[in-house]
Parts: C-alpha cells; structure tokens; sequence
C-alpha cells in the first residue's frame, strides 16, 4: 500500500476582528485513506497577540496515512474560535484547504469565512455577540450545498506542512 505522512504545523492566525483566539482543526479523509500513526484532530492553546500581529499557535501536526486510492484525497479544515474577557467562546472563522499531492515542503495561508446570517442575527450579533454558526459542520470540508451560503470572509489561518510519501510510484501512482 501506498503511504503519506503529514508533518508540520499551525503557524497561526491573522487577520481576525479578535487577538485573542484558538483553532479546533482535523484532517478528512475519503473511505480508501486509513490513519495508521497520529491525530486525525485536535486544538490550539489560546493565543492573545498584539494588534496587527499574528497569533501564535505553533501547534504540531502528525499523520501517517496508508491508501487503498486516492479518492478522497486528505483535506485540513479549521474553526477558529475567540474567548472574550468573561471566558465566553464563540466562532469567529471557519476554512479548509487540500493537503498538497507532491512530496515536499510547503506554506499554506488558509482563507476563513463565517456565515452572514439573516438580518435579525447580524443584528443581534452586532449587540449581544454570537456569530452565526453552521448547523452541519462537516460542509466546512465536503462538496455539495456549500456554494448556497452566504459567507464573509474573516482572516487567514498559516500552516506549515511537510509531505513525505512512500510507494505510491511502486503502485504505480506518479506523484509531483
């Protein structure tokens, strides 16, 4: 079997109304990819940076994978989330981005998006707090009725990630 190991990290968030926050991540993958080392998930410490700058997470990423195919290829999604000064969470970005196909190296800036929400949210958002949130998270990562929301985008979430692979050419797979 062909195999992949995923090794890096969550650099950090920038771009975000809040300074003050964390991200919830995980790796999806098709029914052919099996985990067989590693995390499939995990989350941030909370990170409070200066205005402008990025938040700091450097949090480790870990993953070998072996593949029957290559349907389902894995993918990385993101929910970043804020604390206020009263320890209250809410959503502040959600995002996704495919692990890249070639072995190597590579840095990956990660747009996020929340959803706009009705009117009566964006209004009760602007004076209670709350972003509206998704219902069904797993459309963060998966195709079909994603192109139906109305999104706005928030800030960047900043990988740093390394591809290493193993006999996908044996199998016959050409990969780069």
């Amino acid at each position: 079997m062909a195999e992949m190991h995923v090794l890096g990290q969550l650099l950090g968030g920038s771009g975000f109304q809040s300074n003050n926050i964390f991200c919830k991540w995980g790796i999806s993958t098709g029914r052919t990819w099996e985990l067989l080392e590693g995390l499939e998930e995990g989350q941030t410490q909370l990170s409070d940076a200066a205005d402008g700058e990025m938040s700091i997470w450097a949090h480790p990423i870990d993953a070998h994978y072996a593949c029957k195919g290559l349907t389902g290829w894995p993918k990385l999604y993101f929910q970043v989330w804020t604390q206020d000064i009263h320890g209250r969470n809410d959503i502040c970005g959600y995002g996704f981005c495919h692990i890249p196909t070639a072995p190597g190296s590579y840095q990956i800036d990660c747009p996020t998006w929340i959803p706009e929400g009705s009117a009566w949210q964006r209004f009760s958002s602007f004076f209670i707090g709350g972003n509206p949130r998704l219902k069904v998270e797993e459309v963060i990562h998966t195709p079909g009725d994603r192109f139906r929301l109305h999104t706005t985008s928030t800030g960047t979430v900043h990988l740093d990630i390394s591809l290493l692979m193993k006999d996908f050419e044996r199998n016959h797979v050409h990969m780069g």
